[in-house]
């Protein structure tokens, strides 16, 4: 069904949530996550999927070389880490106490705050 107000995509993950690796070559991993490109599904998570990339010298990076950093992974590659028992939890949406969304551990059964 669409949605017809807020046509902005709802995902389990949000900046700043701490998430699990659970497929590629850094599964197992955690990590905090740095940045979400919504139209994408792909986060950035800190530390995880690292690439090399060449850097020209420029006036700002005289030196120029090879940088480190991150590189984007899709979102159902992570699941997200319940802040209280530290273990990887799925999420589910309910009406929180004000009557808007809040995500919670369906393991738990927490609300998850973020």
């Amino acid at each position: 069904m669409e949605r017809k107000l807020n046509k902005q995509t709802k995902l389990h993950i949000k900046t700043g949530d701490t998430v699990k690796v659970i497929a590629g070559d850094d599964k197992g991993k955690t990590g905090k996550v740095l940045s979400v490109n919504t139209e994408k599904k792909r986060a950035y998570v800190e530390g995880i999927n690292m690439i090399t990339k060449h850097v020209k010298p420029t006036a700002a990076k005289p030196q120029g070389g090879i940088e480190k950093k991150e590189a984007a992974l899709h979102i159902s590659n992570l699941m997200l880490v319940d802040p209280k028992t530290g273990e990887a939890t799925r999420t589910g949406r309910k009406a929180g106490e004000n009557g808007k969304l809040v995500r919670y551990s369906k393991k738990t059964g927490e609300v998850i705050n973020g």
